[in-house]
C-alpha cells in the first residue's frame, strides 16, 4: 500500500506518519512545502525518524503547484491519499483571507485533479474541521447540522473544500471521507496554538491573553485520537466508502479557564493572565457529536483532557526545557 500524505511534515500529519511507517507493507510519500508560517526546520524535525527509516519519501513542493502535484503520481503508485495540507488558523485567515483561498481551495483542486488524472487512488481522506459549524446554538455539533454561515475566511475554506471533495466523488467516483477535526493538541503542536502557546509563556513566567472571560469551551482532541480515526477511516474498503463526512472530536468540551488550571497543574506554576475582549472569528464553544464515527470507524478517544495536558508538558519541557 503506497500513500500519500500532503502536509505531511506539519502536526497532524507527522503523527500520521510515524504510525504509518511502522505497519508492514505500507510505503508512504510526504509531499509538503516547508513554509514559513513556523519553523520550517521544526517540520523537517517532526519527519526525521520517519526518513530515516526508508520506508517514506519526501516531496518538498506546495500543492499550488498543479504539475508538481501530478508528478508525484507520475513518480509512485499512489492509491490512497490523506489530504492534510492547508493554510491553518482563524485569526490570520481574517488578515490574509486570499491566501486562504488560493491554498485550501485551489491546491486542493490540484490534489483532487492529480488524483483523477492518475486513476489509481481507491480512498481519499481530507482533513476538514470543526470551524465549518461557525456559531451553533444546537450541541453537540452532528454532520447533519446545516454548515452555511461560517465566521471566518478559514472556516468558509474548509467548508468549500468539503464541497470540492463532494463534486470530485460525484463526478469521478472517487471515494472520500472527509473528517472534521475537533481543536486537536499534543506534542509537535503548532506554536501559535493555545496549549503550546500558553505553555510556553507560563513556563516562561509571562502572561497569557486570555480573549473573553475564560467561559469559552473547546472539545479538545489529542493528536493520537485523531490519528486513530485517520488510520481507521483509510482502513475501510473502498467498496463500502460513497462520500462521508464524519467528526473526529474528544465529545467533552472544556471550559478555557478549566484548561488552564490542568495546564499550571501539569506545569507546576501559575499562569498569569491577561484579559482582553473577544477576537472577530472565535465561536463559544465546539462540541462533536461522534456517534458516526463510533458506528463507521470504531472510533473511540483515548485521551482525557488531563492525561493528554500532562503528556503534552512532558515533551514540551524534554524538547525545550522546564523554563520554555
Amino acid at each position: 500500500m503506497s500513500i500519500l500524505v500532503t502536509g505531511g511534515a506539519g502536526f497532524i500529519g507527522s503523527h500520521l506518519i510515524d504510525r504509518l511507517v511502522e505497519q508492514e507493507g505500507t510505503h508512504v510519500v510526504c509531499l509538503d512545502s516547508f513554509d514559513d508560517y513556523y519553523s520550517p526546520e521544526v517540520k523537517r524535525a517532526n519527519i526525521e525518524s520517519a526518513l530515516a527509516s526508508g520506508r517514506m519519501d519526501l516531496v518538498e513542493a506546495d500543492i499550488r503547484d498543479a504539475r508538481a502535484c501530478e508528478s508525484v503520481f507520475d513518480a509512485h503508485d499512489i492509491d490512497r491519499v490523506v489530504h492534510l495540507a492547508a493554510r491553518a488558523g482563524v485569526r490570520p485567515s481574517i488578515e490574509d483571507p486570499a491566501a486562504y483561498v488560493e491554498v485550501n481551495c485551489g491546491g486542493t483542486v490540484n490534489v483532487l485533479e492529480a488524483v483523477r488524472r492518475a486513476g489509481t487512488v481507491r480512498t481519499f481522506v481530507f482533513g476538514s474541521s470543526s470551524s465549518v459549524y461557525g456559531i451553533n446554538d444546537k450541541v453537540p455539533f452532528s454532520e447533519s447540522d446545516p454548515v452555511t454561515r461560517p465566521i471566518s475566511p478559514y472556516a468558509a475554506t474548509k467548508r468549500a473544500g468539503e464541497l470540492i471533495c463532494h463534486v470530485y466523488h460525484q463526478l469521478y467516483g472517487i471515494p472520500t471521507i472527509c473528517l472534521r477535526f475537533f481543536t486537536v493538541y499534543g506534542p509537535r503542536q503548532r506554536p501559535d496554538l493555545a496549549i503550546h502557546k500558553f505553555t510556553r509563556l507560563i513556563a516562561e513566567g509571562r502572561p497569557i491573553p486570555v480573549y473573553g472571560d475564560g467561559t469559552s469551551r473547546r472539545d479538545y482532541t489529542y493528536c493520537g485520537d485523531i490519528v486513530d480515526g485517520i488510520t481507521a477511516a483509510m482502513a475501510l474498503e473502498p467498496e463500502s466508502i460513497s462520500f462521508e463526512i464524519i467528526n473526529l472530536g474528544n465529545s467533552e468540551p472544556v471550559a478555557l479557564s478549566e484548561l488552564i488550571g490542568l495546564m499550571e497543574g501539569a506545569l507546576g506554576r501559575k499562569a498569569r493572565v491577561e484579559r482582553l475582549p473577544d477576537q472577530p472569528g472565535d465561536v463559544p464553544v465546539t462540541y462533536a457529536d461522534i456517534s458516526k464515527a463510533h458506528r463507521l470507524l470504531g472510533y473511540e478517544p483515548r485521551f482525557p483532557i488531563a492525561e493528554g495536558i500532562a503528556r503534552f508538558v512532558e515533551w514540551f519541557e524534554r524538547t525545550h526545557g522546564r523554563d520554555g
